[in-house]
């Protein structure tokens, strides 16, 4: 499709300046105390609710899946309150801020002693006080704000940071690849900080003082974001696409009783709106009945420009199709929530396995905090892309003579099998470390949990490091897959559909915790998710979710024979970078 590369400025007609670089300092700084801030407060947040919250672990894990789900949930509102009432610029504005209020909040709950429960007593007969109303009522506010502010900026950061750059020049295609580059670097940086040295001040100095380091960076993220105000490209919403996704559906319902030709690609309606940034797309044959919005009638009018008059009665293939792309990514992205339940496991139970294990570094008496072991699922995926990137990728390329050298697809596939292998490989080291806690002398007492295994928790990293190397390939596979399927301009929604499906994993999660903790309560060989994992079965529970993993790698694979790629008119999978326009309204 072709695409007009006349650069259309400001509301005035003025050119647009992207400002590239220079804009830089004001967004890599705000990125960077941002990731610094949320990942310093969330990391940790399991064990704060258990020890100073005095929360069960099952209280604790489903609260936290919750609120993961609806922090990742909500990222499509922010989307679609974006894209078309507010901007980018001015979401991301409310949502730092918010944030920031959120994290306010949750320090105090550290700081206050009026705000949380007493401290229970380290005996396992002691008895701990549940939190009053009125102090989870401020905790959970705290978690309000959160929400809010991950809602707005998850959605929108990496686009605003793309935003400054000119995708029309080549030094503004090397500015947008930089961008991404420090993006991930932040991320990298923010997340080695949060789960090592945050981590380790709020699970062995001070609450308030680990839960404020946050929050003072978080301050700093809100001051280099609105420093920088006066040079950012503000991108005009333009309204949002899910109005075309709409259309297309009343159209085929209100001419569902009509006959399809024997030619649709030749007689359907097939107006092309000269404005659009999408690929024109080629005609596809699933989900034939949707093409009935674009059979033309006799109550059919067009405009002088040859766009249909009323476009909720007749719509173009092109807008046809554009909706068959969002149809056909569904299955894939269903197969993703169950896939992600072992990531969140990760976070959750394998901290809890930390929690009764040998902790112990070294003879000086050094023990790592818990939570700080899951930066071994993050160093296997980092140290993993470079070596898949520039070694294997070139390799994989001879043998199959394909770009990438492996699909989408089956890069997300095999990640999905790594994830039955983690499931495994947890579910044997639980049953290790159990036996040891069990038969061999004990370490000492975890409060409110049990007896600690002497089993070292270098044991964990095996499962820890797979679950990095399963995503590096499913979920960076998911937002390549994302990114290229969805038309041009759904791709925030098409980042949201990541988040949406990390929510309702969470949810699910939630629900399998829930439900395999009622049924084995009163089971004679005991609970499986019990406080103490020593009388737990933990590891019976890993080999369920491994089981889960076996049938959805399987419905995966179904799926992804059936699909078909996104191609354009000219057979082309993606359109180029140069070819998008920066001739977005700005202000």
């Amino acid at each position: 499709m072709e695409k007009n590369n006349e650069k259309v400025g400001t509301r005035s007609n003025e050119p647009t300046e992207h400002r590239g670089v220079k804009a830089m300092p004001f967004v890599i700084g705000n990125e960077t105390f941002e990731k610094l801030g949320t990942i310093g407060t969330s990391s940790n947040l399991l064990v704060y609710l258990t020890t100073v919250f005095n929360m069960k672990s099952i209280t604790a894990t489903n609260l936290i899946n919750v609120f993961n789900g609806t922090c990742n949930f909500g990222t499509l509102l922010g989307a679609f309150l974006s894209d078309t009432y507010f901007g980018r610029y001015k979401t991301l504005g409310f949502a730092t801020v918010s944030s920031f209020l959120g994290m306010l909040v949750l320090t105090l709950t550290a700081a206050i002693s009026k705000l949380h429960p007493p401290k229970c007593g380290t005996e396992e007969s002691s008895i701990c006080i549940d939190p009053t109303p009125g102090q989870l009522a401020f905790l959970l506010t705290g978690f309000g704000l959160l929400i809010v502010g991950a809602s707005g900026i998850r959605p929108c950061n990496l686009a605003f940071g793309a935003d400054q750059f000119n995708p029309n020049t080549e030094s503004g295609r090397r500015g947008i690849n930089s961008f991404f580059n420090w993006y991930y670097f932040t991320f990298t940086f923010a997340m080695m900080i949060s789960l090592t040295i945050i981590v380790y001040v709020q699970s062995n100095i001070n609450w308030a003082l680990g839960l404020g380091i946050p929050t003072f960076l978080m301050f700093f993220s809100c001051a280099f974001f609105f420093v920088g105000s006066r040079i950012y490209v503000k991108v005009v919403p333009q309204g949002s696409p899910l109005t075309g996704l709409a259309q297309v559906l009343v159209a085929s319902s209100k001419k569902r009783a009509l006959k399809l030709p024997e030619q649709p690609w030749l007689s359907l309606f097939n107006h092309v709106n000269s404005n659009s940034i999408n690929s024109k797309l080629s005609y596809t044959d699933q989900f034939r009945f949707l093409n009935k919005a674009a059979i033309i009638t006799d109550k059919d009018q067009m405009n002088s420009d040859g766009s249909a008059a009323d476009p909720w009665r007749l719509c173009s293939m092109q807008q046809v199709e554009e909706v068959k792309c969002l149809a056909r990514v569904i299955p894939i992205w269903a197969s993703g929530i169950i896939y992600f339940v072992t990531l969140g496991l990760m976070q959750t139970y394998c901290i809890f396995q930390a929690l009764q294990s040998d902790r112990r570094l070294g003879q000086n008496g050094f023990k790592i905090p818990a939570a700080t072991y899951t930066v071994f699922q993050m160093l296997s995926l980092t140290i993993w892309i470079p070596i898949y990137d520039r070694l294997i990728v070139p390799f994989l390329r001879r043998l199959t003579k394909k770009e990438a050298g492996i699909t989408i697809l089956q890069k997300i596939g095999i990640g999905m099998f790594l994830a039955i292998v983690t499931m495994l490989i947890s579910a044997l080291v639980e049953t290790r470390r159990r036996h040891a806690a069990l038969t061999r002398p004990t370490l000492g007492m975890e409060p409110r949990k049990g007896e600690i295994s002497s089993m070292s928790g270098s044991w964990l990293v095996p499962q820890l490091a797979v679950a990095g190397l399963s995503e590096a390939f499913t979920v960076i596979g998911l937002v390549e897959f994302f990114y290229k399927q969805f038309p041009e301009n759904m791709r925030s929604f098409g980042g949201s559909f990541l988040f949406c499906a990390f929510a309702m994993s969470s949810y699910l999660s939630s629900f399998l915790i829930s439900v395999v903790h009622s049924v084995t309560r009163n089971d004679k060989g005991g609970n499986w998710l019990a406080e103490d994992l020593n009388k737990a079965k933990l590891d019976n529970f890993y080999y369920i979710v491994a089981g889960l993993q076996v049938l959805n790698l399987g419905y995966f694979l179904v799926c992804a024979k059936w699909y078909k790629y996104k191609v354009t008119s000219s057979d082309a999978l993606e359109v180029g970078m140069e070819k998008v326009q920066s001739d977005k309204p700005v202000v």
